[in-house]
């Protein structure tokens, strides 16, 4: 009668050791898991989650982006005038958008912004965020990198060799500028993803 006692509070306490086990590491007796349960689990890459405000809140602005960028390419392509932007004094649109400067290697800058953000859309939207493949963060890190740079090429050719501003453009790299500083908050906020292992 006892064996058969003990053996029932053993087998009524099995599930709680597994359920130690799964959570913590250890069971109700103090043994520890395997050696290799334990490193896989340090190795596992980090699973954070970007809130999903945020998400969003990168998408709307690549997309906002995108919306303008394809405005100025349009309007680069049929030599029509920008709506709503002067022609004359310090803001002239179209005096910066038809300049030498509004081309980088033959190419115009307003079909780069288009390529610019058609990526951006991508990496930002919340399909590309909960991912969480180190290789898209990384990708999406550059690439706002890069694009800080060509703006601030951008600004220091409008103020200092045009002698004008686009509203249009400047709109398009104040949301770069933004993008840019919320890849880089959330980098340091949530960190970047582990590396995927096989």
């Amino acid at each position: 009668m006892g064996a058969y006692y003990a053996s029932t509070l053993v087998q009524a306490g099995s599930p709680a050791r597994a359920v130690a086990t799964r959570g913590g590491g250890v069971d109700r007796r103090g043994s520890r898991l395997p050696a290799r349960e334990a490193s896989a689990e340090l190795e596992a890459p980090s699973t954070t989650t970007i809130p999903l405000w945020f998400q969003l809140t990168t998408w709307v602005l690549s997309l906002a982006g995108l919306g303008v960028s394809i405005y100025l390419t349009i309007a680069h392509f049929t030599d029509k005038p920008l709506a709503g932007c002067a022609e004359s004094g310090a803001i002239n649109c179209t005096k910066v958008t038809t300049s030498p400067q509004s081309y980088v290697f033959g190419i115009p800058v307003a079909v780069l912004g288009l390529a610019f953000f058609v990526a951006a859309v991508a990496l930002m939207s919340p399909w590309a965020w909960r991912l969480a493949r180190r290789e898209v963060a990384l990708i999406r890190l550059a690439s706002l990198v890069v694009g800080v740079g060509f703006v601030i090429y951008l600004l220091y050719a409008e103020l200092f060799i045009v002698g004008a501003i686009c509203l249009y453009c400047t709109s398009v790299h104040v949301i770069t500028f933004l993008l840019f500083v919320l890849t880089a908050f959330a980098a340091a906020a949530w960190g970047l993803p582990g590396r995927q292992r096989s």
